[in-house]
């Protein structure tokens, strides 16, 4: 039986445990070719955080070791970029930020989290 990933926006999960993924990763050289910053702008529930989350898992330094076991059978996999795990890639969740208060509380909350990060 086929096991769903529903509502798990985590790439290294998914394919660690052998979840069902629809491979886009072929998207991956049209980013890269296009060069300048994109936006993706997508419905709710539409897997934005889904492929945020893969290119990451893509580009980071930190997952080398584990690009075969990742990537291996997957579009990209086959036939991967010269810039494939060439960053140290830093993830932030903003959704743990309160967006209460004027622009100073907000700054000093952001700021606090980002230093909260650096230790973890």
């Amino acid at each position: 039986m086929i096991e769903l990933p529903y509502g798990i926006a985590d790439f290294h999960t998914i394919r660690r445990q052998g979840l069902a993924y629809v491979d886009r990763t072929a998207y991956i050289r049209e980013l890269e070719q296009r060069g300048r910053p994109l936006v993706f702008l997508r419905p709710r529930r539409f897997g934005k955080s889904l492929w945020l989350d893969t290119l990451a898992n893509y580009y980071d330094l930190t997952r080398r070791d584990e690009f075969e076991e990742l990537f291996g059978d997957l579009d990209v996999g086959q036939r991967p970029t010269p810039l494939r795990n060439s960053y140290f890639i830093m993830t932030w969740d903003f959704s743990e930020l309160g967006a209460r208060g004027d622009a100073k509380e907000i700054a000093e909350d952001l700021n606090e989290y980002v230093n909260r990060s650096r230790t973890s």
